[in-house]
Formats: C-alpha cells, structure tokens, sequence
C-alpha cells in the first residue's frame, strides 16, 4: 500500500457539506482506505478574489492504486460532484489535489508530484500539519516547521460539533 496526501477544497453549494461528502467518498472508494483527515479550514480565495471563501480540508490515505489511476479517480469524482473549469482559479463545487504519493516524484500532462504549489498554499499546509506534523516538504522542511515560520492568521480552522 502506497500513502497518498490529498487536499481537498470547495466554495460552492455549500462547501462545507461538499468536502465533508467528498471525505465519505473518498472512503468509499474501491483501492483506497482513509487513514485520517484534518479539520475543516475556512479560506480567503487565491488567484482569483471575486469568489466566496474556501472550505478545506487534507486526508491521508493508503491506496492500491498506482498514482496515475488515483489521480484520474480523483478526478472523477470531482466530474461527478459537477467541477466545472471555465478559467484558472474559478470557483468550484470541489477541487481534489494529489499532494503526494509515497515520496515518488513524477512530471507527466495527468501529474505532477509532489504537488509544485503545496509549499505555497496555508491551505493546505495547515490542515497537513494537523493530520501529518512530520512530512517533509520537498525544500527538506517539515510541515510543522513551515507552518512556524509562516504564520496565516487568515485561515481559520473551523470547531464542528
């Protein structure tokens, strides 16, 4: 079994019940078994601001499924949740991102791994320093050293009981 580290993200149609579905499926889904997720973040949006704010979330996984077939099924899911991709950064009702699989480093049109852009998003930092403190960055950098050094007072974990 391979560990995978996916990032999870919505801002549409309730976001918050959409990664929390999202989370359900994942678990549900055949070669792939959750092994913990983070808490739910809320998010100002990136790249594009006329938007509402994110929900996110990070879930580690193991999976049978060799990181391309993960990726397409994650994929999937999001065509199957209604992603719709009219311009980079839109609003979306889910956004799933293989962060990492096993450490494996791979540059193909489908994938890149590790993700090229996990060491700049608190979003996704913060929410993988809470399930996994110590993953090691690609810079050699833990996450939880990371997320000291860069303080994001902007991101806000949410309490859901």
């Amino acid at each position: 079994m391979a560990r995978a580290l996916i990032a999870l993200g919505s801002n549409l149609q309730q976001p918050q019940q959409q990664v929390q579905r999202a989370i359900q499926v994942l678990a549900q889904t055949a070669g792939l078994h959750l092994v913990r997720s983070s808490s739910l973040y809320a998010t100002a949006p990136v790249g594009y601001d006329h938007q509402p704010d994110f929900i996110n979330a990070v879930v580690q996984a193991e999976t049978t499924l060799p990181a391309p077939e993960l990726m397409q099924t994650l994929l999937d899911i999001e065509q199957r949740f209604g992603r719709e991709r009219p311009f980079p950064n839109a609003p979306r009702v889910l956004d799933l991102d293989l962060l990492d699989y096993d450490g494996l480093q791979l540059h193909t049109p489908l994938l890149t791994l590790p993700h090229p852009r996990m060491h700049q998003r608190g979003f996704v930092l913060l929410p993988l320093a809470e399930i996994m403190p110590d993953f090691v960055l690609p810079d050699g950098q833990s996450v939880v050293e990371w997320v000291k050094q860069h303080p994001h007072p902007d991101i806000r974990k949410l309490h859901i009981e």
